[in-house]
């Protein structure tokens, strides 16, 4: 995180950078009020780091992430000016949720590594630098530390200062908005409702619900492949999905369809097969609103501990990123 950007050091309550053991160390430690897992993810997956990569009102147009020990990853930083800054590294240690250690270096847009003076910058920057970062969960909260080893003192270290602060500061406002953009209520003791407003008619939102190969591409949360086994959209009609892992493992998911109102409403049950007999019965309602559609979803468990159960699984965390990937697919489909 090297672009040129002028400022001071930013301090703030959630924390701010301090020079570490060596004048060629910056660290920086934040607070952010999410779970580690979404900082994770921010930080590991391309939908989420292009939100919030680069100084303020720098954008992030290209970003290619290989996340394993020796995968690469590729960025472009674009300034307000419109002046592309790209850089590149590897993945030397990946502890997730907890640790990454990558190297950092200047690149062209091939992805080769290139020195400062590529891009007008101080011949004293080493070609490649070393970036570790830590998260640590604390109720609900992530502390998020970042160590820069390598960066010459001076006005060098002070603009990445500035750049990394910038840049996190646009992290806090992104986690943020994924939390706030779906609403979460225990309505009462055996049930959960969730609120969206997706940027989308509601046509395309019910068929993105009914259609098994868009149901494929957003059901359940992106470390699973979904596999629709059987879908009979009408009322009796059954209804089986498969999360599978990167490993293998599956987990297999049933119902019964009871009511389908196209584009209104669609209530189902819904079954986890390793937990078989605990049924829920789930309601989907689509509002369509100038052109944007509120789809509030409403469970109802058989009990009190079905319903607790299901919130200690991590329900809720799987549920927000599901409809991230729903509010993904829904802008491609506009797109068509």
């Amino acid at each position: 995180m090297a672009a040129k950007e002028s400022g001071k050091m930013k301090m703030t309550e959630t924390g701010g950078p301090r020079v570490g053991p060596s004048d060629g160390e910056l660290v920086i430690t934040r607070v952010f009020d999410a779970p580690r897992e979404l900082v994770w993810k921010a930080w590991t997956e391309p939908e989420h780091f292009e939100k919030w990569w680069g100084p303020k009102d720098f954008t992030a147009p290209v970003v290619k992430i290989d996340l394993r020990v020796g995968g690469k990853y590729l960025y472009c930083m674009r300034s307000p000016g419109g002046q592309d800054y790209w850089g590149t590294g590897v993945y030397r240690k990946i502890v997730g949720p907890e640790l990454l250690v990558m190297t950092d270096s200047f690149a062209d847009e091939s992805g080769n590594v290139v020195p400062a003076t590529y891009y007008g910058m101080s011949a004293e920057f080493p070609l490649e630098l070393q970036v570790t970062v830590t998260f640590e969960e604390h109720e609900g909260k992530t502390k998020m530390t970042l160590r820069h080893v390598g960066i010459p003192a001076g006005e060098m270290k002070e603009q990445t200062s500035a750049g990394w602060n910038g840049s996190f500061d646009k992290l806090a406002e992104h986690l943020a908005n994924v939390r706030a953009a779906t609403t979460f209520t225990l309505s009462s003791d055996r049930e959960i409702i969730m609120t969206r407003i997706f940027d989308a008619p509601r046509q395309l939102v019910f068929k993105a619900h009914t259609d098994p190969v868009l149901i494929a591409q957003w059901w359940g949360p992106r470390r699973f492949t979904t596999i629709v086994d059987r879908i009979d959209v009408r009322p009796g009609g059954a209804w089986r999905f498969i999360n599978r892992t990167a490993d293998g493992e599956e987990y297999g998911f049933r119902g019964e369809f009871r009511e389908i109102v196209p584009p209104e409403r669609i209530v189902w049950t819904f079954e986890f097969e390793g937990m078989p007999g605990h049924v829920s019965v789930e309601t989907a309602t689509f509002e369509e609103r100038d052109g944007k559609t509120r789809l509030t979803a409403r469970a109802v468990y058989e009990t009190v501990e079905d319903r607790d159960g299901m919130l200690s699984s991590g329900m809720e965390e799987g549920a927000r990123e599901t409809w991230d990937r729903l509010a993904e697919l829904l802008e491609k489909m506009k797109r068509v």
